[in-house]
């Protein structure tokens, strides 16, 4: 069950990633972070695509500067809200894993129902505007953008759970819960389910704001798709039957990697 909790709270990283709350604004949001505006880094991307035969250099140089820096506050945004999940798994590992046999199944119990109130929230906020609402990025300030600016954000991205990811990330939280001996490789496995992605969206920024923009008409799919599995996922921690995943064929190929 360990295990299994570890690469669901993987999935669910990569979940959060995907969803509408974070996959629509991530091109405009990781350009702010590096403190570059989107059409700066488009002008110098184009820039260099028509003069790149023309021998100017110095155009070339500003747009890989421009990407390497977007990349670098990337790797500082993940390794912000890395720390903060890792330390929180510490926190869990620490205060709930001496608990007794029978704590531990009244802990497993409530631990479902929340996961399923989870889904349930997730599906109905597709149907109930008061449980949904966007936020955008044009209210926030100019600053002068450093690694540590950007690693504080990521900090403050830990704890800033949007409507749609907050399920998500509420749901992993009581996952490791219910399993503490897990719980520092849960939170872990979700930094790391999260933050891979943001990190190749960096790298490759030019060609990933067009596949984003192509994704973003299907993401009204999403949170039903991802209430239903919160909901079978909560009925089987309340029901102890969590290893059932691990049954499936490709479950058991990822967990034996290594």
């Amino acid at each position: 069950m360990v295990e299994t909790s570890v690469l669901i709270s993987a999935l669910a990283g990569a979940g959060s990633f995907f969803s509408p709350c974070i996959l629509p604004i991530l091109p405009a949001f990781i350009s702010y972070l590096s403190g570059t505006t989107l059409n700066e880094v488009r002008s110098n991307l184009n820039n260099n695509n028509n003069e790149n035969n023309s021998g100017d250099r110095a155009t070339t140089t500003v747009s890989r500067a421009a990407r390497l820096n977007i990349f670098l506050n990337t790797v500082y945004f993940v390794l912000g809200f890395s720390l903060v999940f890792a330390v929180l798994g510490v926190i869990l590992n620490s205060v709930l894993v001496t608990v007794g046999p029978s704590f531990q199944h009244t802990l497993q119990m409530a631990g479902g129902i929340v996961i399923i109130a989870f889904g349930v929230y997730l599906f109905l906020s597709t149907r109930l505007r008061v449980l949904n609402f966007e936020k955008k990025l044009n209210t926030l300030p100019r600053f002068k953008t450093s690694y540590f600016t950007s690693f504080v954000f990521g900090a403050a991205f830990a704890s800033g759970w949007t409507p749609c990811v907050g399920p998500i990330l509420g749901s992993t939280f009581t996952l490791a819960a219910t399993s503490p001996g897990a719980a520092y490789n849960s939170l872990l496995a979700y930094s790391l389910g999260l933050g891979v992605p943001f990190l190749v969206t960096a790298a490759f920024f030019s060609r990933a704001t067009g596949i984003i923009r192509k994704m973003t008409k299907h993401l009204k799919y999403f949170n039903p798709a991802m209430g239903a599995l919160l909901v079978i996922l909560g009925i089987l921690v309340f029901s102890n039957q969590l290893s059932l995943l691990g049954n499936f064929p490709l479950a058991n190929q990822l967990l034996n990697i290594g």
